[in-house]
C-alpha cells in the first residue's frame, strides 16, 4: 500500500527578502483584508501569494498599536495566498476581490484564524482541519501496515488498508461536495494521488473545467493528468520496445493474446525482490493458461540486472533499456515508485493497477478461470 503524504497545507516556504508590491485604491473590484491580530507587538505581517513552487512576496503591512493591520489591492482570480509573521507562524486564505477581515492570536495564526467574507477562505479551513487531523492517523496506519506485511499478517494488513481508504473517502466525499471552489480543484491538485485514483482525479477536473474553468488550479491539474490518460485504465496501453538480456528487443504489443502484467522493478529496490518469490510461484501456476509477466527493470547496471534475473528465478520475459528512472518506458507510464505493476487484457487494454500478493493474484485466477 503506497500512503500518499498529505501536503502540509499551511506550511510555508522561505520567507522572500523583498516585497512587491500590489496596492490599489479601494473600489467594488479589490480585495481589502481588515485583520486584528491578539497579543501583538508594533512590527509587519507580510502577505505571500502561493506559486507553483514557492510562496511569491507580494505586499506587506504594519501592525499597530492595538493589532489592526490592512491590506488593499486587486487579484485576477480567486487564489491561495498567506498572511505570516514569520517563515512558521501564518495562516492561508483564499484572495479574491472582496471586503475579508482576520481574527486571529498572534501567537498561532493558523491555529486561531477567524476569516469573515470569503467563503472560500472558510471552507478551506474546514480542508486544512481535516488534513491535519488525518495525519497523524495516517502516520500509525502505515506504520502499522508495513509491520503487518514484514510479518506476513496479510490480513491485518488489509484491515489496515481499509481504514486509509475509509479516510480517503471522506476527503474525497468533501471535494465533491464542492466542485466550484478553487479550494476543491486545489485540493484535488494536492491531496488526490492521480496514479491510484485516477478516475476520481479525471471526474473531478472535469467538473471544475465547467464550473471553474478559468481557474489556474484546473488548468494545473488538467495538465498533470492530461499525460496521464493515455494510460489510464480502460485505454489501450501505449506500446514500447526495449532491449532485452539477449541482446535483442521485445515489444509490449508482441504480447497480445495473453493477459499481461507489466512489473517495473530494479535489483536495487528491496520491496520488488521480497515480493518476487509470491511473483513466481504465480507466474508458474498460471504462465501455461494465458497468462504473462513483462517485466521492465529500472537497473542502471546491466550485470546487477541479469544477476537478480537469475537469482530470483524470473524466468518471463525481461527488458531495460538501463537508464533507471529515466527510463522510457517508466517516463511513458509515469512510474514515479516501485514495484508497480499494470495488468493488461488479450488486447492489451489496461484493466487494472498496482495490484500485488493475494489480491493480484484473485484477480489472474477469476480471468482465468
Amino acid at each position: 500500500m503506497k500512503l500518499k503524504k498529505y501536503v502540509v497545507l499551511a506550511s510555508a516556504a522561505a520567507m522572500m527578502a523583498s516585497c512587491q508590491g500590489n496596492k490599489t485604491a479601494t473600489n467594488g473590484s479589490a480585495y481589502t483584508i481588515e485583520g486584528k491580530l491578539q497579543n501583538a507587538t508594533p512590527g509587519q505581517i507580510y502577505l505571500f501569494e502561493l506559486g507553483e513552487q514557492q510562496f511569491i512576496a507580494r505586499d506587506t503591512a504594519n501592525i499597530g498599536q492595538d493589532g489592526s493591520f490592512l491590506f488593499e489591492g486587486t487579484v485576477k482570480e480567486p487564489t491561495f495566498y498567506r498572511l505570516g509573521l514569520d517563515q512558521q507562524n501564518g495562516m492561508m486564505l483564499v484572495l479574491e476581490n472582496k471586503a475579508i477581515k482576520v481574527e486571529a492570536d498572534a501567537s498561532d495564526l493558523n491555529g486561531t484564524a477567524k476569516i469573515e467574507g470569503s467563503k472560500d477562505s472558510e471552507l478551506f479551513q474546514q480542508l486544512n482541519k481535516m488534513v491535519n487531523d488525518s495525519r497523524q492517523k495516517e502516520a500509525e496506519l502505515s506504520q502499522k501496515y508495513n509491520q503487518a506485511m514484514t510479518e506476513g499478517k496479510t490480513e491485518e494488513a488489509e484491515g489496515y488498508r481499509m481504514q486509509y481508504m475509509a479516510m480517503q473517502k471522506d476527503l474525497k466525499k468533501f471535494l465533491a461536495e464542492h466542485p466550484g471552489s478553487v479550494v476543491s480543484a486545489f485540493g484535488t491538485l494536492n491531496l488526490i494521488n492521480p496514479q491510484s485514483d485516477f478516475a476520481f482525479a479525471d471526474s473531478m477536473a472535469t467538473l471544475y473545467s465547467e464550473k471553474i474553468p478559468d481557474s489556474k488550479y484546473t488548468a494545473m491539474l488538467n495538465k498533470r493528468l492530461e499525460s496521464m490518460r493515455t494510460t489510464a485504465i480502460g485505454s489501450v496501453a501505449p506500446d514500447f520496445s526495449l532491449p532485452s538480456p539477449e541482446g535483442g528487443s521485445i515489444a509490449l504489443s508482441s504480447l497480445r493474446g495473453k493477459y499481461v502484467l507489466i512489473d517495473f522493478w530494479a535489483s536495487w529496490c528491496g520491496p520488488c525482490r521480497k515480493e518476487n518469490p509470491n511473483v513466481v510461484r504465480m507466474y508458474n501456476k498460471y504462465k501455461d493458461k494465458g497468462f504473462e509477466i513483462f517485466g521492465v527493470s529500472l537497473d542502471q547496471s546491466r550485470e546487477k540486472w541479469l544477476k537478480a534475473i537469475a537469482d530470483d528465478k524470473l524466468t518471463w520475459p525481461h527488458v531495460s533499456d538501463l537508464k533507471g528512472w529515466e527510463s522510457s518506458a517508466a517516463q511513458l507510464y509515469q512510474v514515479d515508485a516501485i514495484p508497480q505493476t499494470i495488468l493488461l487484457d488479450k488486447d492489451g487494454k489496461i484493466i487494472a493497477k498496482n495490484l500485488r500478493g493475494e489480491e493480484l493474484e484473485s484477480k489472474i485466477a477469476s480471468l482465468l478461470k
